[in-house]
């Protein structure tokens, strides 16, 4: 079963720094600028798709086989580890330092599971899906960069970083969708999901590590996949399931984090938000966002804690038992709302467990903690999850 181990691995990405040696207005973390490039690596791929099939389990494992070794390589810069990359078998032997290190988390996730990220780095990297990850990782770099830049524009390197950036971007030129990073309108796309990465979670109160709806949606997302992973899943099941939980948070970019004490403390407040926030999505998003993406953002976005299958053209809401029993097929197009929203309690419970080990003793995150346990208590199981063992695993 996944458990802590696993968990607080994943969740370490929230404590590497960026840019270390440069000046910075602002900090970069890992998992901030991971989420970033997966977004845009939908973007990306669902533009591309246009003309060829896109292998979308590529692309999420893929992302997720690449941050495993960020969060192992930690600081590696990038000169270094592009010249460590040029010599095969010095790459070889580094990518099997990672497997050793990263081996005793992943196990609980099956043999097929490991041997897949084993090879993931051994095999060529002109496959279309790593080429549409690669370009995606550039582009959120130059995100950061372009604000790293106006903060020190004579900065040592300054120039020379901004070339290497635009220039491998150039590498990927045949592909059309890089194409769309041109259009105004996908760079304002682009720039407004940045913004996730601004804004704090429990803004309100000090917190080790402080974390960003950005690295929030990412950890939802990848654990969603992961437990979808467990239960057998379908591969259009766990597309849904990674992208619902992506983009589960997106219009807080609109409204900013307004903490659930407050949804609650107002009767109707919960429906008079949502809403607005769908308004927002129509009036601000979707007006720069290719119409043939509208159908799967608003899927994405309102989802809810509905477990969501298709049946002769019809949404139907469904158990996850029933899900598994007569729905795991990609022809109904099924996505697990509920499986989604724990993960979410999941990961705000992860939030507030690592905030307390990290010496924030505050009262909300001792509740926090208890409110979850307890749900999980009460709850028992999701489908085939044994929610009170991952709880446990975290005493």
């Amino acid at each position: 079963m996944i458990g802590k181990e696993l968990i607080l691995k994943l969740f370490q990405a929230a404590y590497i720094q960026r840019w270390n040696d440069k000046l910075r207005p602002i900090d970069f973390i890992e998992s901030d600028k991971h989420g970033h490039k997966m977004v845009i690596a939908y973007f990306l791929a669902k533009c591309q798709e246009r003309k060829e099939s896109i292998h979308w389990t590529g692309i999420i494992e893929g992302g997720i086989f690449e941050l495993l070794q960020k969060i192992i390589l930690t600081d590696l810069k990038s000169p270094v580890f592009y010249k460590i990359k040029s010599d095969e078998k010095k790459y070889r032997e580094l990518n099997e330092f990672v497997y050793s290190e990263i081996h005793p988390f992943l196990k609980v996730l099956g043999q097929n599971f490991c041997e897949r990220f084993r090879t993931y780095f051994l095999t060529g990297e002109d496959t279309l899906e790593k080429r549409i990850l690669s370009v995606s990782s550039t582009v959120a770099s130059q995100w950061e960069f372009d604000i790293i830049e106006r903060a020190d524009p004579h900065g040592f390197e300054t120039e020379e970083i901004k070339n290497n950036l635009l220039k491998k971007i150039d590498q990927y030129a045949d592909l059309e969708c890089v194409a769309e990073l041109h259009r105004p309108a996908s760079r304002s796309f682009i720039n407004l999901c940045g913004q996730l990465r601004f804004q704090t979670r429990w803004a309100y109160l000090h917190r080790i590590p402080k974390t960003s709806v950005q690295t929030h949606c990412l950890f939802v997302a990848i654990l969603s996949y992961l437990f979808s992973l467990h239960i057998g899943a379908s591969e259009k099941r766990r597309y849904n399931n990674f992208f619902a939980g992506l983009f589960h948070d997106f219009p807080e970019v609109l409204t900013r984090d307004i903490v659930t004490p407050i949804k609650r403390s107002i009767e109707g407040l919960r429906d008079f938000l949502i809403e607005y926030e769908k308004e927002q999505m129509e009036k601000i998003v979707y007006p720069i966002l290719p119409k043939d993406f509208h159908d799967e953002m608003h899927f994405f976005t309102e989802l809810e804690t509905f477990n969501h299958v298709r049946v002769d053209g019809e949404e139907k809401h469904v158990s996850i038992e029933e899900i598994d029993e007569k729905y795991n097929e990609d022809i109904f197009n099924p996505c697990d709302g509920e499986l989604v929203k724990t993960v979410d309690d999941l990961s705000a419970f992860v939030e507030a467990y690592a905030a307390t080990k990290n010496g924030c003793m505050r009262d909300e995150f001792i509740r926090a903690q208890d409110a979850f346990r307890a749900t999980c208590e009460m709850k028992k199981n999701l489908g085939s999850i044994d929610l009170v063992e991952i709880v446990k695993s975290f005493s």
